[in-house]
């Protein structure tokens, strides 16, 4: 049974297509890839796996032609970021409008 294992990093991704018996688990695929001894960052315990973008456990049983992904965590929610980068613009405006009436 034909499966593939992907992993991406900011400015790399790693697809690993494996020939693997039925029966095969999302972890078990993500093993038999070699990507967690390539990445050490790579722990079962921490990341989160999916499939087509849909979390599933690591004892999710694999179909054909499926794709077990590797999800690494975010530093900060996109959302988070926003409301960061917001409050900065809102901060440097205020600066920038008692600096002209002084």
């Amino acid at each position: 049974m034909r499966v593939w294992v992907i992993y991406a990093l900011p400015h790399e991704q790693y697809l690993e297509q494996l020939d693997v018996p039925e029966g095969t688990t999302a972890a078990e695929a993500v093993q038999m890839s070699g990507l967690p001894e390539a990445h050490p960052d790579i722990d079962l315990n921490v990341n989160k796996l999916g499939i087509f973008a849909k979390l599933v456990k690591g004892d999710q049983v694999l179909k054909e032609d499926e794709r077990v992904e590797i999800y690494r965590s975010l530093p900060r929610k996109p959302r988070d970021a926003h409301a960061v980068d917001d409050k900065k613009e809102r901060i440097r405006a205020r600066k920038e409008r008692r600096n002209a009436s002084s």
